[in-house]
């Protein structure tokens, strides 16, 4: 299970590890340690490779000290392609994935966290059990009253497809929710961009049955309108997708339905 960090953690400096004599195209990484089974103390330890040596992302930095250097570096990563998010982390001040960041875009010394508010279970991996119940309090799954046709799926025009664009790429990463300073204040109520951008997409889905009881269930000081449109959540998105317009058109619909 994971530890919630103190809010007065201090965080202090850690080992320096030094690419060999010789070594070309080098960059530091500096990265956030923390292993609750150390107290109460955070680290950041510095990391100097040749990046000549590695691929050119900072998942595959990161990948090359764990290789290399220190086996005990800890963090997510599976599909390497931008796709699954399980490398969502903060880099260099910015919510977003180590596989689609490239250590040539990055300053000559990296910093490197795990997501902003979320509790740590060890160095950049963030505990996302909070995120993923709110996920599923919004009942992410088709739902209807009629029964299915008996030789088809159910159909949608082209234009009713279209609607879903811009909504469906949403990978869960978290680095919108992560971003929002409603969020870090609100999380225990508020849904967070991430959340209700998945709400919106089934909201809209002209398969879908259950609108009313959608918008039902979203009708709550907190739950939705504890947005205040800051726009953190759109300009940190990896996948380029706007959850404030999600959130906005949401509230339209909501004010739509009392007219």
């Amino acid at each position: 299970m994971a530890s919630q960090l103190p809010h007065k953690i201090k965080i202090g400096p850690g080992k320096t590890v030094c690419a060999a004599d010789g070594a070309k195209h080098k960059k530091r990484f500096i990265v956030y340690r923390w292993n609750q089974d150390e107290g109460d103390t955070a680290r950041l330890d510095t990391f100097e490779i040749p990046v000549d040596a590695c691929g050119p992302m900072v998942l595959d930095a990161l990948i090359y000290i764990k290789n290399r250097i220190d086996s005990t570096l800890t963090f997510r990563r599976s599909c390497r392609e931008g796709i699954c998010g399980s490398c969502a982390m903060n880099i260099d001040a910015t919510n977003t994935l180590a596989c689609i960041r490239t250590i040539q875009e990055c300053p000559e010394e990296i910093r490197i966290y795990p997501l902003p508010h979320l509790p740590v279970i060890k160095d950049l991996v963030p505990d996302m059990t909070h995120f993923y119940a709110q996920y599923t309090s919004i009942k992410p799954w088709l739902q209807t009253h009629t029964p299915a046709p008996p030789d088809r799926e159910r159909l949608q025009s082209p234009e009713e497809r279209e609607r879903l664009d811009g909504l469906y790429e949403c990978i869960l990463c978290a680095c919108c929710s992560t971003s929002c300073p409603s969020y870090w204040w609100n999380e225990d109520r508020y849904l967070g961009p991430a959340t209700l951008l998945q709400a919106y997409r089934w909201i809209v889905d002209s398969r879908d049955e259950n609108t009313g009881e959608r918008l039902d269930d979203l009708e709550d000081p907190f739950r939705l309108f504890r947005c205040h449109t800051i726009m953190n959540c759109t300009s940190t998105c990896p996948k380029q997708l706007n959850p404030a317009r999600a959130i906005a058109e949401i509230k339209q619909l909501m004010v739509n339905r009392t007219l």
